[in-house]
């Protein structure tokens, strides 16, 4: 079936990658990964699914890869002798937000093959360490465990899976897990591991 122009298209804004990474994110943030489809995401768009292909000539491998780079967060390009553990730290708070903001884009983080926007925000962290004067061995070993840290603590947080016997969430009666206080427990310890050299 070929889509009747809508009343609106003249004030339609033009399609980017940007607005159509947007409509990708809104689907799946409201429906689930497993609902996201190129005819829905035209739809969404109010174009022909195929016009998408136009910036997205991968088409829905590349979408993809758009919504791990758009919900990564890339820290302070600027690190000092005394300030990057504090750029380190704001980092993994904010890239946990935006994971648990944006829970549907979580498991491509885990299953693709070597996303580009992972790359990038490892290299990212390698420089602010080496600002920081984090000798190189050092830096490579606490960009990927505070990367996989971040990444399995939304994992655990977004399926309420506790982390140890004991753990409650939310049977009647016990309390449920502090996420927020383990998380920052969990990255102080994380940080203090990281010795400049």
């Amino acid at each position: 079936m070929v889509r009747q122009p809508s009343i609106n298209a003249q004030n339609r804004p033009p399609l980017s990658i940007d607005r159509i990474t947007d409509a990708a994110l809104s689907i799946v943030d409201g429906q689930g990964l497993g609902r996201l489809t190129m005819r829905r995401l035209g739809d969404a768009l109010e174009v022909e699914a195929m016009a998408i292909y136009h910036h997205l000539p991968r088409g829905k491998e590349q979408l993809l890869d758009h919504l791990v780079a758009h919900v990564a967060v890339l820290p302070a390009s600027e690190g000092d002798a005394t300030g990057w553990r504090d750029a380190l730290h704001r980092w993994a708070v904010a890239y946990r937000a935006r994971l648990l903001t944006h829970q549907g884009v979580l498991p491509l983080l885990v299953t693709r093959r070597n996303p580009a926007a992972l790359t990038t925000t490892t290299a990212s962290l390698l420089e602010l360490m080496r600002g920081g004067g984090v000798p190189e061995d050092t830096a490579r070993v606490a960009a990927h465990v505070l990367l996989g840290f971040v990444l399995g603590h939304a994992a655990l947080e977004v399926r309420g899976t506790p982390a140890f016997p004991g753990d409650s969430v939310g049977t009647p009666g016990e309390a449920p897990i502090d996420w927020d206080a383990r998380f920052a427990a969990g990255l102080d310890q994380a940080l203090a591991g990281v010795n400049p050299g």
